[in-house]
């Protein structure tokens, strides 16, 4: 009976057992019964010789499997953005390349649009995201999303550098990315492409032979010229960035885009950044899961895996993605379903907004050292005025802290603008502009402040008000309700009581009143008095019939208005806020 509670006890089965036996060499035994005592001894010495043996193994083994963890780090493809003003040729310049191409395809590949494409040349591959604009590209990067290694700002040779052109640049530089111009449209005649690098080096873009560090690149994506130099410059400042990635550890990546397809369902295109994505692999992204049921190139192959910078089609979601949204594999499926519900839920409860810097509360940050600049966008009615405002700025002394106008430009404040001010902790200056809707609303939801003046020396003196830690909120008066008086009521000596018809909102007991005669302003006080059918009531509603008495006033006519109105502080905004 000893024999089976050994077995038991150390996990061993029949077979396992007569092993031992052999090598304890007790042979000539036909059944375990008749194991002597001696021999049991023996067995159980060398058992428990065999489990401090693995106890001691265990650390080496723990030890062997971090070492496989470890990371293995190996060049990769550097991204692209293509950027710059509307009809300066950002798209022609991405078909010229997508379309040189065509060398590498197999008889019946079609190149897919997915959003993003690798090119291979012989000296190494590059990935280009074909982003729309530049909003798309602040967008993905104010939800955290840094997938661009490399700018490049289109120029057009003929017309040169465009309002456009430096929004896009200023929305590059928020990246803190390295930038290339690519002036296009050479072949055109009389073309300056001296006058646009002086345009750009005001902006900061010193071309590499005018001692400055900005490769200035000359393309024509009509005819081709310029391109494969354009690629050689790119790759040259992907070497010098020595951009690696991890491939010992699961695939991560960014959505670029996401669709539904009404035969394939879920669509997410990702560019990997790490690891190597293989087929059957269980993900998380965004508050979605799912598992890879397949990986799709650029190309529209069927990859059984796809390693760092390598943009893929991703099938296998239970719901759509939003782009900037990171890819992570996980260890199950169980857990890639438990994470999603989780962001899921979390997402569902109102989230607070994220803290931004305001000129109220600046003085304070500076003070805690959490602060060392202001970024600023600026948009004016007129060129003129950007000029005027800046001179104000730079007056401003900048020891306690930095002003940056981080971008400048006329028109009405943009959806772009609340982005880039988003990714920039900034805010944003008007003059004499409106505000775009959308924009409105996007800066309500990103809590960004927005200021717009009508006096050009009030810009200058709310910045440094704000450093000095004097801005002060503006005082409003916030009217509640008026009451027309029908008839007077003396009561008494110091007590008269205004029988009156609410014409307007609420009147309110306690609260600060005016009172309107022939247009003119004759007396404000508070309400202490309010009563409805002789029963004290603390307001009186629109078309409702009440008795008001006000502090310290004894003198009604009919006829007169009685203003009722509460004292609020807001944040200082100027005319048309």
């Amino acid at each position: 009976m000893r024999i089976y509670q050994i077995a038991k006890k150390y996990k061993i089965g029949t077979k396992e057992f007569l092993e031992i036996l052999n090598k304890l060499e007790i042979k000539g035994k036909k059944t375990l019964s008749t194991i002597t005592d001696e021999e049991i001894k023996k067995i159980e010495e060398y058992l428990e010789k065999q489990k401090e043996k693995t106890i001691e193994e265990k650390p080496k083994e723990i030890k062997k499997e971090k070492k496989e963890l470890e990371p293995i780090l190996i060049p990769r493809a550097p991204v692209v953005t293509i950027m710059g003003h509307v009809d300066h040729g950002k798209t022609t310049i991405l078909d010229k390349i997508r379309n040189s191409r065509i060398a590498e395809k197999e008889v019946g590949q079609i190149t897919q649009k997915i959003g993003a494409y690798k090119v291979n040349l012989p000296n190494g591959s590059i990935v280009f995201l074909d982003t729309p604009g530049h909003e798309a590209f602040t967008a993905m990067r104010a939800m955290g999303a840094k997938v661009t290694d490399i700018v490049v700002l289109v120029v057009a040779a003929d017309e040169g550098v465009k309002p456009q052109t430096i929004e896009a640049l200023n929305h590059a530089k928020s990246a803190n990315v390295p930038i290339i111009v690519a002036i296009n449209k050479i072949d055109k005649q009389n073309t300056n492409p001296e006058k646009i690098k002086q345009q750009l080096s005001e902006y900061g873009l010193v071309p590499e032979e005018w001692g400055g560090d900005t490769i200035y690149v000359n393309v024509s994506a009509l005819t081709g010229q310029g391109i494969d130099e354009l690629l050689e410059m790119i790759l040259l400042v992907g070497e010098m960035l020595e951009l690696k990635a991890d491939i010992n550890c699961k695939a991560e990546g960014t959505v670029i885009e996401a669709s539904i397809d009404r035969f394939r369902g879920p669509v997410i295109t990702v560019i990997i950044e790490k690891g190597k994505l293989k087929v059957g692999e269980p993900f998380v992204v965004g508050s979605t899961f799912g598992k890879v049921r397949a990986i799709i190139d650029d190309w529209g192959r069927r990859l059984e895996e796809a390693g760092p910078s390598t943009p893929v089609e991703i099938l296998g979601a239970h719901d759509i993605a939003i782009p900037g949204e990171k890819f992570k594999v996980v260890g199950s499926e169980k857990e890639s379903r438990e994470i999603g519900e989780k962001i899921k839920k979390e997402t569902e409860i109102k989230s607070i907004p994220v803290k931004r810097l305001s000129l109220k509360e600046l003085y304070e940050e500076i003070k805690k050292g959490e602060v060392k600049e202001l970024n600023i966008i600026l948009k004016t009615d007129f060129y003129n005025s950007i000029d005027a405002i800046k001179n104000i700025i730079n007056k401003i002394p900048q020891n306690e802290i930095k002003v940056n106008i981080i971008h400048e430009g006329t028109g009405p404040i943009s959806e772009s603008d609340v982005l880039l001010a988003s990714v920039s902790n900034g805010i944003i200056l008007g003059f004499k502009v409106p505000i775009e809707p959308k924009a409105k609303e996007l800066a309500k939801r990103e809590n960004i402040e927005i200021r717009r003046y009508e006096i050009i020396y009030d810009i200058g003196n709310d910045i440094i008000k704000a450093i000095e830690g004097m801005l002060e909120p503006e005082i409003k008066e916030e009217l509640l309700g008026q009451a027309v008086v029908k008839k007077v009521f003396n009561l008494g000596k110091n007590l008269v009581i205004a029988g009156c018809l609410v014409v307007d909102g609420k009147v309110v007991k306690n609260s600060k009143t005016k009172i309107i005669r022939n247009g003119k302003i004759i007396f404000e006080g508070v309400i202490s008095s309010l009563k409805r059918f002789k029963e004290s009531v603390n307001e009186v509603s629109y078309n409702n019939e009440c008795g008001i008495g006000i502090e310290n006033f004894y003198e009604f006519q009919e006829g007169d208005i009685i203003q009722s109105y509460n004292i609020v502080e807001v944040p200082k905004k100027l005319k048309g806020v």
